[in-house]
């Protein structure tokens, strides 16, 4: 009986591609069988998708006074306007502008704040939870008082009182085109104490262990070993929080819209399109209101139950 083949024997013993092992790894499984995960993250593609595809999908833009016709004001959804005759999918404003395309443009803003603050307060976070975490002492017990005193006022009047402190030492004429940054500035702000609280709880485990104390004996600095070796083994709480807090972030800059705080009228987010919405509710033009509110809640709620479905698999306790 002649023996198979070398070249046969090697694709036989070949290991699976590493698509294959994601695939059959625990996190996908428990992914595949998660309907609540499933349903959140087509939502949040759909969402997301329309978001950056807005110019293209949009029937019209919505923010150029070119383009706005009064006499389309307060259109109801799916009706001819009786002046014009144009039809909205979901209704007209009171100045003619579509809603449709208004929430698309305005989901645009509401995601670049709420990843561009999270990003901000998990650079903050995980920074200053490293540092408190591996060096200890009074380094330590300055950042956490820092910390505990923050925790100690609700986020949104930090987000608040941030936001506006720098629009206060923002020149006029440049603060609604510096509003954006401002609001991100604010929201990350206020949301950097969980990332640093996790991060220096992991820091002060890991550090201890077999592997960071060989580094120090070969030599290593405090930056590489903090960098190198602990950040990868103290990332797994963080991506969890980080996509919690994207929730809240979003969250959070739709409520500083809605209060009259945040972006400005020229670049509308949904809590602005909300607020815009909430004046007219009882005049009878619901449409305004609901639309906006209802993508707002569909947004937040999938990347809060796709947040929660991630800390259950991360975490071996929950199982």
């Amino acid at each position: 009986m002649t023996d198979m083949p070398s070249q046969d024997r090697m694709q036989a013993k070949k290991p699976p591609s590493r698509w294959v092992r994601m695939w059959d790894s625990d996190l996908a499984w428990s992914f595949r069988h998660s309907p609540v995960a499933l349903v959140s993250l087509i939502v949040v593609l759909i969402l997301v998708g329309a978001a950056v595809l807005a110019p293209v999908i949009a029937p019209t833009d919505p923010f150029n006074p070119a383009s706005l016709n009064l006499m389309n004001g307060f259109s109801k959804p799916l009706e001819p306007n009786a002046f014009t005759g144009e039809v909205f999918i979901l209704g007209a404003d009171d100045q003619g502008r579509d809603i449709y395309s208004t929430i698309l443009f305005g989901l645009r803003i509401s995601l670049f704040v709420g990843v561009s603050a999270v990003l901000l307060a998990m650079l903050i976070g995980v920074t200053f939870g490293l540092i408190a975490g591996y060096v200890g002492g009074f380094v330590d017990s300055v950042i956490m008082r820092i910390a505990d005193v923050q925790l100690t006022f609700p986020s949104i009047l930090v987000a608040m009182l941030i936001f506006g402190l720098a629009k206060g030492v923002t020149p006029i004429a440049y603060r609604d085109e510096v509003a954006i940054w401002v609001l991100i500035l604010a929201i990350g702000l206020s949301d950097w104490v969980q990332f640093a609280r996790v991060v220096r709880s992991a820091t002060m485990v890991e550090r201890g262990k077999e592997y960071v104390q060989a580094a120090q004996l070969i030599g290593r600095s405090g930056g590489a070993i903090m960098l190198r070796h602990i950040l990868p083994n103290v990332l797994s709480p963080v991506l969890v929080i980080a996509t919690i807090s994207l929730a809240l972030a979003i969250i959070a800059e739709a409520t500083l819209s809605f209060l009259g705080v945040g972006a400005p009228p020229t670049q509308p987010s949904l809590g602005t399109l909300i607020r815009i919405g909430q004046g007219f509710l009882f005049s009878g033009e619901w449409w305004i209101l609901f639309f906006p509110a209802v993508t707002l809640l569909a947004l937040a709620l999938s990347v809060n139950l796709l947040g929660d479905w991630l800390r259950d698999v991360l975490n071996p306790r929950l199982r």
